[in-house]
C-alpha cells in the first residue's frame, strides 16, 4: 500500500468510515472544551483522531495490541505521547508539524540531540494539567498526550543524500505548511520517490528513508502504562503480556529501556511493513509505524503520596536521549529482520 500524494488525494476527513463495521473504541472526538491557547478542541481532537485512524489502518500490530489491552479488564487507554519524523530543511522540519500543537495550547519544552543519527528533537507538553486531566475517555477523548517531533539534520548528510531530500521537499512546494493535513489524510506532500533513491538514503540513514516514504504520518503512539489497571500498569507485566501474544518487541539495548534516573521506563514493538510502489514501478516492503509503551514513576519528592492522590504532575516528565535513541531503532532493518 503506497501513501497517495497530497495533490492527487480526494479530501475526505471521514476516514473512519473506511474501516466498515470494525469497532474502534478509543476515540470519538466528542470533547467540546477550550484549553490553553484557545480554539475549539473538538476540532483539534478530530484532527488527531484522523491521524490515529490512518495510523491504525496501516499498522495492524498497533490495532491488535490496543484491542488486547482494552479488552483486559476494560482498560481505559491513554496516550503518553505521539511522535512524528521530519526533514530539517527549508521549513519542513520540526516547526512544520509543531505549529498545530502550539496553536492549541501546547508548550515547547527541551531539545534532545542524537549526533550519531544526525537528528535533533523537541518535545511539547499539553495544555495545563487541570484542562487535560478532564478528559475521561480513551485515546484522544482522554488526557491530551505529549508530542515528540524529530528532524533529520539534512546539512550533515552527504551531498547525494541532500540532493535527494531537497529534490522532494522542493517538489512539495508549500506542502510543509499543511503537514497536519497530510498526516490526517495519509498523504505524502511530495511525489513518490524512485526505488534507487530510497535505497540510497537507506544506506546512509534509515530515518531519512523512512521519512521519504512515510512523510508526516504518525511514527508511533505510546500507551501510558501507569494509567492502566493492574497487572498491566507495570511495564514488565505488559511486555510479557505482549510477547506471550506473539508480538515482537524492539530488543535494541534490551527490551526495557530505562532512563539514568530509573524513573522513565519504555519499550516498543518492531514496526509493521507495508508494500510501497515506487515511481519507477518497483514494489517493496518498507517499514511503517509501531506502538510504544511508557511507564512514568513517581518523583522522589512525592513518594509518600497515597496512590489514589498521585496525578501525572507527580510523575517523571520529559524524555531521555538514551531511551529515545534505542526506540528509534523500531523501524531499523536489523529489528525488522529479527521480526521476520
Amino acid at each position: 500500500m503506497s501513501l497517495p500524494t497530497l495533490n492527487h488525494h480526494k479530501l475526505k476527513l471521514s476516514i473512519a468510515a473506511s474501516h466498515g463495521s470494525q469497532q474502534h473504541y478509543y476515540y470519538s472526538s466528542s470533547s467540546q472544551e477550550l484549553d490553553g491557547g484557545g480554539g475549539d478542541h473538538s476540532f483539534f481532537r478530530s484532527v488527531l483522531s484522523n491521524m490515529e485512524q490512518v495510523y491504525l489502518n496501516r499498522n495492524p500490530t498497533a490495532t491488535k495490541i490496543l484491542e488486547l489491552v482494552h479488552s483486559t479488564d476494560a482498560n481505559q487507554i491513554c496516550y503518553d505521547h505521539l511522535a512524528f519524523r521530519t526533514f530539517g530543511v527549508n521549513g519542513h522540519g520540526i516547526e512544520s508539524m509543531s505549529k498545530l500543537f502550539l496553536d492549541f495550547g501546547y508548550t515547547q519544552r527541551e531539545e534532545l540531540r542524537f549526533p550519531k543519527k544526525k537528528l535533533k528533537a523537541l518535545w511539547f507538553s499539553p495544555p495545563p494539567v487541570s484542562s487535560r486531566s478532564s478528559g475521561s475517555g480513551s485515546g484522544f477523548d482522554g488526557p491530551l498526550p505529549r508530542v515528540f517531533i524529530s528532524e533529520l539534520l539534512v546539512d550533515q548528510m552527504s551531498q547525494q543524500a541532500q540532493d535527494i531530500i531537497r529534490k522532494y521537499t522542493g517538489l512539495s512546494g508549500a506542502g510543509h505548511k499543511h503537514s497536519a493535513l497530510s498526516s490526517a489524510l495519509g498523504c505524502l506532500t511530495w511525489p513518490k520517490p524512485s526505488h534507487s533513491e530510497f535505497q540510497q538514503l537507506a544506506k546512509e540513514s534509515e530515518y531519512a528513508a523512512w521519512t521519504l516514504v512515510n512523510g508526516y504520518a504518525l511514527n508511533h503512539v505510546t500507551i501510558s502504562i501507569h494509567r492502566l489497571k493492574p497487572p498491566l500498569n507495570d511495564i514488565d507485566n505488559l511486555n510479557h503480556f505482549i510477547q506471550d501474544k506473539g508480538f515482537k518487541l524492539n530488543s535494541e539495548g534490551g527490551v526495557l529501556k530505562v532512563s539514568p534516573d530509573g524513573l522513565l521506563l519504555q519499550s516498543s514493538t518492531v514496526a509493521d511493513s507495508v508494500p510501497f510502489e515506487f515511481s519507477d514501478g518497483f514494489e517493496e516492503q518498507v517499514p511503517c509505524s509501531y506502538i510504544e509503551f511508557a511507564q512514568r514513576l513517581v518523583l522522589p519528592q512525592y513518594k509518600d503520596l497515597p496512590q489514589d492522590k498521585v496525578e501525572e504532575v507527580h510523575r517523571r516528565d520529559g524524555f531521555e536521549v538514551g531511551n529515545a535513541d534505542k526506540i528509534f531503532e523500531s523501524t531499523s532493518q536489523d529489528q525488522l529482520t529479527r521480526r521476520a
